[in-house]
């Protein structure tokens, strides 16, 4: 018997030990037959005979071609034979991050009790490096919201929000006041944007004077100031707040809280429920007079402010009475960066 003969009979009975299924072992056993080695007469090296793909829809038998080493990996997966390289899957990469807070609302509190007047001019000389730091910490950031309001119900304001707690100030009045109209302004609204030129229209509208109440009300002209009755179309504060927004509460007074009513808690409460109730959205800068200040006689400490900012994740205390608020805002650039980078969005 001839090897190739032997080699089919082999092929043959071993299929038939393996299978009951007739078409299939005779299409499997030519199958193997078309692709055994087989040796010339003249004695020349073995070749081996290439088995062409087939598929027969009747025999549901396939044979595959065969295939160079440095075109096949091992097969991990427990099947027998090997797999077949076909390159990298094209990828475009990992998923851009998602972009941190787009939108910062800046809410300041001004103190315009008789004492404040040193304090204003520190604020304004100051800001303007503040808000360059931010446009260029925050550089994703796309739009910046900035309001200024008084601790009581301020009379130099323009009507209709003179006299108004909490109402955004556009036009000052009063001793030491910078005593102009600030506006108008680009967004056509009662608050600055980027698009202003907030050096001046700042410096204008921080300059509230020295002539209002000495019961100062920060913390309660803040909540009317980010509440929704003041936001209403055709309201003082319309459009200010966005939900969207990391909003940044800047508190500068140089007495302690008496005036509002509630207590911190109750204050910290209620403006965590304004921003949805994400705690984290909110940057709370404090310029008051805290515990073991460097310059007692200068400012009352404000221990109820203190307990208020500490409650923030991102609450930063400052000296009320310092020569320059810059190092402080400027330390503060990394808190609002920080609150900004895990900003969480509504919904």
């Amino acid at each position: 018997m001839t090897r190739v003969a032997a080699l089919a009979m082999f092929a043959s009975l071993a299929l038939a030990g393996c299978s009951d299924d007739g078409g299939r072992r005779d299409s499997a056993t030519a199958a193997i037959i078309s692709g055994v080695m087989t040796v010339t007469p003249s004695g020349d090296a073995p070749t081996t005979t290439d088995a062409p793909t087939s598929t027969d829809a009747t025999t549901d038998a396939t044979t595959a071609p065969a295939t160079s080493e440095a075109s096949a990996v091992d097969d991990t997966s427990g099947g027998a034979g090997p797999k077949f390289d076909i390159g990298e899957t094209p990828d475009g990469g990992p998923p851009p991050e998602p972009k941190a807070c787009l939108k910062v609302d800046l809410l300041f509190v001004v103190d315009n009790s008789a004492s404040m007047k040193d304090e204003q001019d520190n604020l304004v000389a100051s800001f303007p490096g503040f808000v360059e730091e931010i446009q260029l910490q925050l550089e994703d950031a796309e739009s910046l919201h900035i309001g200024v309001v008084s601790t009581d119900k301020y009379e130099g304001n323009e009507n209709p929000c003179d006299g108004v707690l909490g109402g955004l100030i556009t036009q000052t009045d009063g001793s030491n006041s910078s005593n102009a109209y600030c506006g108008p302004y680009v967004s056509g609204l009662r608050f600055m944007t980027e698009q202003d030129d907030l050096a001046t229209r700042f410096a204008c509208a921080a300059q509230v004077g020295t002539s209002g109440d000495s019961d100062e009300k920060p913390l309660q002209a803040a909540l009317r100031a980010l509440g929704p009755q003041l936001a209403m179309p055709g309201q003082c504060n319309e459009g200010f707040v966005r939900d969207d927004a990391l909003l940044v509460l800047v508190i500068i007074t140089d007495e302690e809280e008496d005036g509002s009513s509630g207590d911190p808690p109750d204050w910290f409460s209620e403006i965590v429920a304004l921003k949805g109730g994400v705690e984290t959205n909110i940057v709370t800068l404090a310029l008051i007079g805290p515990e073991n200040p460097e310059c007692a006689s200068a400012a009352e400490i404000a221990y109820r402010i203190v307990e208020f900012a500490e409650m923030f994740t991102y609450g930063s205390i400052g000296q009320i009475c310092a020569d320059s608020f810059q190092p402080f805002f400027h330390d503060a650039i990394s808190v609002i960066d920080q609150a900004c980078e895990n900003f969480m969005p509504p919904g």
